[in-house]
């Protein structure tokens, strides 16, 4: 868990320190493409909360060129382009990108890090805002510097734009596909020039990424969310590997155009965008995040059932009483509960913990446990839901564990007479250096206790614990083409893509 500070304010963040990708969206030949951004990253709020952007690009027909107008800011979205002449005077233009920013890669305190990024160069004007992680990043920067480039920020996100502005090739479209050939990892990308919107997806697809329409203009998005509150059509998803530009013939044909940047054998999605990132509302990897959920919940009931029940079936007060940690575990406790009462009445569907979502700036009083404060204004239990019951807390994994063993703490004031835990997720034994910040491997939890649930179940103080299983999740999530396949990476080990040590090695050899 971590405080940031915004606008003088500090907002509780994920209670798991896990810490979202960002979130993009694009949008090309509308009038209103400010807003509709403004939009489109308020429904991306849930995948970054540090800090917020939009870049538009305005014809001027008095000076025949084009201008990008830029505004953005450290915190939500609402605060951030909280004045609205700011979308209706200073953002101009009938294209734009914007970015929710969780940091990655590059300090979070640098507001130089704020995507989109924007440069002038020698053909005209370029912006860029990126989802995901490079991993020959160390590699790419220390050459461009070599080269004489000057960088700005911290990111990696910067050396995309680096290596666009010294490209050799001349049509802008060529320039693109040999960049991306170049940068290895998880992108998804928004790329914005004078006249064109193109969209990039890495070739394992880690990242969601989709395409859609609104009248007569083009969208693209981190999730489907941004697609339904502008009431726009869903098209399909940016292919992994795939660059789409979007130009002017668009306009006169309605026809994108499409390139390759390389195929995989195998699309290697994040497995853990179905458990916890990705908003229950949306579609991504071609099936919806709710129906996975739920499909992965009942896995887990399936697996690893409630405690044995004794206690009478008609007795209502008795009943194990089930109850998710909201919101994130919402609908996975739903597809946990149906299944479980298939084989036993002896349970009841209960909200136990209630979440404020207004946390704001927490004031800590001398002595005051400063984890348990913020863990206190964000949840509360329902004491008479609670009170002298056997209770089963369904969450969606477990990273350092502190939090939740507050919560744990935090539940047994309202007196139950045992607690079980059920995870729908496995152990996270591994960090993840494709864009989401766990925590580093020595903080995880798991790998505190060496993997032994039991030295875990004490740490938390429940009466039992169980994970639920890679094979399981597996299992669990869709096939929808041939190629379709998930890292696990956070689970395994087993990363799809080399990391950097790895990568700067084999950048040293094919030097050689």
């Amino acid at each position: 868990m971590k405080e940031l500070d915004i606008n003088e304010e500090s907002v509780l963040v994920d209670e798991k320190s896990i810490r979202a990708n960002c979130g993009v969206f694009g949008i090309y030949n509308n009038p209103k493409a400010a807003i509709m951004a403004y939009y489109g990253l308020h429904a991306l709020q849930h995948r970054g909360q540090e800090a917020a952007g939009i870049v538009t690009s305005e014809f001027i027909p008095e000076k025949n060129k084009y201008h990008f107008n830029v505004h953005k800011g450290v915190g939500l979205v609402l605060s951030v382009f909280g004045d609205e002449e700011i979308l209706t005077q200073t953002l101009k233009g009938s294209a734009a990108i914007g970015h929710n920013r969780y940091s990655t890669t590059g300090s979070s305190n640098n507001k130089n890090n704020i995507q989109p990024f924007k440069v002038t160069y020698k053909d005209g004007n370029l912006a860029l805002a990126h989802n995901g992680n490079l991993t020959n990043s160390n590699y790419l920067r220390k050459k461009l510097q070599d080269e004489g480039t000057i960088f700005q920020t911290t990111t990696d996100t910067e050396i995309i734009l680096h290596l666009l502005a010294r490209s050799k090739k001349t049509d802008f479209t060529d320039k693109v596909l040999e960049v991306f050939r170049q940068i290895k990892g998880s992108y998804s990308v928004c790329i914005l020039t004078d006249d064109k919107l193109i969209a990039a997806r890495d070739p394992l697809g880690i990242r969601p990424f989709v395409m859609g329409k609104l009248g007569d203009s083009v969208i693209f998005a981190s999730e489907t969310t941004s697609l339904d509150i502008l009431n726009a059509e869903y098209v399909r998803e940016v292919e992994p590997g795939e660059i789409i530009v979007v130009d002017k013939d668009f306009v006169e044909t309605g026809e994108v155009k499409s390139y390759k940047i390389e195929e995989a054998e195998k699309y290697k999605h994040c497995i853990f965008e179905y458990i916890y990132f990705s908003r229950p509302d949306s579609q991504i990897f071609q099936e919806k995040v709710d129906k996975v959920r739920r499909k992965i919940g009942a896995s887990l009931a399936m697996e690893k059932p409630p405690p044995d029940k004794d206690d009478p079936v008609d007795d209502d007060e008795k009943k194990v009483i089930i109850i998710n940690v909201p919101d994130s575990s919402n609908t996975a406790t739903l597809g946990y509960f149906n299944e479980c009462v298939k084989k036993t009445k002896n349970l009841k569907h209960e909200y136990g913990l209630i979440r404020s979502h207004y946390v704001g700036r927490t004031f800590i009083e001398p002595g005051q446990d400063h984890r348990q404060m913020k863990v206190k204004t964000k949840f509360n239990v329902v004491k008479g839901v609670l009170n002298n019951r056997k209770v089963v807390i369904v969450d969606d994994s477990i990273v350092r564990g502190t939090t939740l063993k507050l919560l744990v703490e935090l539940i047994k004031k309202a007196g139950p007479r045992e607690i079980h835990l059920r995870i729908t997720s496995p152990p996270i034994i591994s960090p993840c250096y494709y864009g989401m910040d766990f925590p580093s491997k020595d903080e995880l939890i798991a790998n505190q206790y060496h993997g032994n649930v039991e030295e875990i179940r004490k740490m938390l103080g429940v009466d039992s614990l169980e994970y639920l299983s890679v094979e399981k999740l597996l299992e669990s999530v869709p096939r929808t083409t041939e190629k379709t396949d998930y890292c696990t990476a956070c689970f395994t080990c087993n990363y799809p893509l080399p990391i950097e040590k790895d990568e700067e090695e084999k950048a040293k050899f094919d030097e050689d």
